[in-house]
């Protein structure tokens, strides 16, 4: 025996605890204006639980109709499934049921199905500006009936949720594939995706006129015409020009193809498996030398077979047909994007003004380029014309380096002649400091004098006083240094 409503509710919903149970099946909506908070908390809990309830396949349906799990069906048998022993029955379900229907997360199910218009529009017309202006004065409040309304409504919350659904699978199911793979007929097309979207429950035959009508009216995901279903592509508005809004005369085709191929693919598969079977009994009657078994069996093997073969040669030729639709659709889409691709290159060549525009143009630019190098050439003849003498350029280099080359030698002079004054100072024999350098004349005077000078030092040292050998040493390398042999 399945579980009552109330138990499904107290296991399954947050909202039902035991604490919270007395006040969601009091008479709470005379809370409304009172305690609003508690009351808006009260009727979420219910509407959240209507909504599990009929996705669960346990609401209560009409007598010789399937549960529904899109549909709620309202009214006494609701009520009374949803009594307590304890709590008795929710004395304020009316209220709930009332404020969804405000809310459209209840939509009558015939409104729904026969609506023209997406169910997400809201149209301001008089009486409904008039309505709003009443529930915000509060004035709708005194007006507003509690007790539960009859009739099937639409739980919006559950066909959006298989809506997504459809999506995820259909994605998985056709891709982005031709319009041949994308095309149902309706049965078809509910054998396919029945079980995908609804946590692998069936969906009823008011289920599948309510999703079917969801996915192509207020979601755009398919088009449905009654009987054949073309899912859209993924990129539906790049392909717009190229698959019509609404069901064709060649999606029909696709579709009865397609089912029929489908039919003739699921009967060859169960004739092998029959086929399979029968030579296995003929097989076994043989072993048992069962001489009629065997070839009853056989008999029956032989007409699976043939069977077989012209399922297999049926379903071949609408291969083929299929195959041969599909490029005709291709031909199509290559056909106009050729027509849009000529018309972009019509409107592109009219821009450019044609072939004799820009020759024009081209000569125009050509004479205005010649005029542009006269212009130059005149100016250049106007400022005169700089003659540069190599000659006198490589005489100024040879010069400079010439300059240079002097600087260095003379740098090179300065150098050996401190080296001369530091070691006679390391020999303590001549003044703390010499005088500045001078012209290359003087220079070289200079160097005679400190060589004179270190030969009359070298005869003044006294080999025999102590470190004498010292100083001998000291001066012979004076000498050497000031005569530029030890550099």
């Amino acid at each position: 025996m399945p579980p009552s409503l109330f138990d499904y509710l107290v296991e399954n919903e947050p909202a039902f605890r035991k604490t919270r149970l007395p006040a969601l099946y009091s008479e709470f909506q005379t809370q409304r204006t009172i305690k609003p908070d508690a009351y808006q908390a009260n009727v979420s809990a219910w509407r959240q639980a209507l909504s599990r309830i009929v996705s669960s396949g346990l609401a209560p349906s009409p007598r010789g109709q399937d549960p529904s799990l899109f549909v709620l069906h309202s009214g006494e048998p609701l009520a009374r499934a949803l009594e307590s022993k304890q709590y008795g029955r929710p004395l304020a379900l009316g209220a709930v049921v009332q404020e969804a229907l405000a809310a459209r997360d209840l939509i009558p199910l015939r409104e729904f199905l026969e609506a023209k218009e997406s169910v997400y529009r809201r149209s301001w017309s008089v009486w409904n500006l008039a309505s709003w202006t009443m529930k915000q004065l509060g004035v709708a409040d005194y007006l507003k009936k509690d007790t539960l309304p009859p009739g099937d409504f639409v739980v919006l919350a559950n066909v959006e949720e298989a809506g997504r659904a459809f999506s995820e699978h259909a994605k998985d199911a056709t891709g982005a594939g031709t319009r041949f793979e994308r095309t149902f007929t309706k049965a078809h097309f509910l054998r396919t995706f029945n079980s995908l979207l609804v946590d692998g429950k069936q969906l009823s035959k008011t289920d599948a006129d309510v999703i079917l009508r969801f996915l192509s009216r207020d979601k755009g995901a398919i088009a449905y015409d009654g009987a054949t279903v073309r899912i859209n592509p993924p990129d539906s508005a790049a392909e717009a020009d190229d698959e019509p809004p609404s069901i064709t005369p060649e999606d029909e085709s696709m579709a009865q193809i397609k089912e029929l191929l489908a039919n003739l693919t699921h009967q060859a598969a169960l004739l092998t498996d029959r086929i399979a079977q029968l030579t296995s009994q003929a097989t076994l009657a043989a072993k048992q030398q069962n001489r009629t078994a065997a070839l009853a069996a056989l008999r029956s093997r032989k007409l699976a077979e043939a069977t077989l073969a012209r399922r297999l040669a049926a379903a071949n030729q609408l291969e083929e047909v299929a195959a041969s639709l599909e490029h005709a659709c291709d031909n199509v889409r290559l056909a106009r994007a050729m027509e849009a691709s000529a018309a972009a290159l019509e409107s592109l060549h009219a821009r450019t003004g044609g072939v004799e525009r820009v020759e024009e143009v081209a000569n125009t630019l050509r004479e205005q380029m010649a005029a542009v190098d006269e212009v130059a050439s005149i100016l250049a003849e106007s400022a005169g014309t700089v003659v540069v003498d190599e000659g006198e350029i490589d005489e100024e280099l040879e010069a400079m380096e010439a300059e240079e080359r002097k600087k260095r030698e003379e740098e090179a002079e300065r150098a050996r002649a401190e080296e001369v004054r530091k070691r006679l100072a390391e020999a303590g024999e001549v003044p703390a400091a010499l005088p500045a350098a001078g012209t290359a004349e003087e220079e070289k005077r200079k160097g005679d004098g400190e060589l004179r000078f270190a030969e009359d030092l070298m005869s003044r040292l006294s080999l025999k006083d102590e470190g004498g050998c010292m100083r001998e040493r000291t001066a012979n390398r004076a000498l050497r240094v000031a005569s530029g042999d030890d550099v």
